[in-house]
């Protein structure tokens, strides 16, 4: 498997995630601190999770094919449960992804 087409996917999960998890933290104010949305938010934390294992299969493929070490690993793939974490991962991914992977493949993959 290309490392090409998983950063794709990478890129599009990461910030499909962390957009499920703001608003999954939105509902959870709405939910216990206004009584409100309770069914609501019990959909968009199913929504949250579904899409967190997608980015935790894509992420790890995607650590496996650049080498990342451990730790890097680790905190690449507990960025899909921190608030805007998943954000600024992505970002720093794709540079790295950018410098590793031959010049425009990367680019094109990452749709930049």
């Amino acid at each position: 498997m290309k490392a090409n087409p998983l950063l794709g996917w990478y890129r599009a999960l990461a910030i499909a995630t962390g957009v499920a998890l703001l608003v999954f933290c939105g509902f959870m104010v709405a939910k216990y601190g206004f009584d409100t949305a309770e069914d609501l938010t019990t959909y968009v934390a199913m929504l949250h999770g579904y899409l967190y294992v997608g980015y935790f299969v894509v992420t790890f493929l995607l650590g496996q094919k650049l080498k990342w070490p451990l730790g890097r690993m680790l905190l690449t793939l507990a960025a899909g449960c921190i608030p805007f974490a998943s954000f600024v991962a992505e970002r720093r991914v794709v540079r790295e992804a950018g410098e590793r992977l031959p010049a425009g493949a990367a680019r094109q993959a990452a749709g930049v």
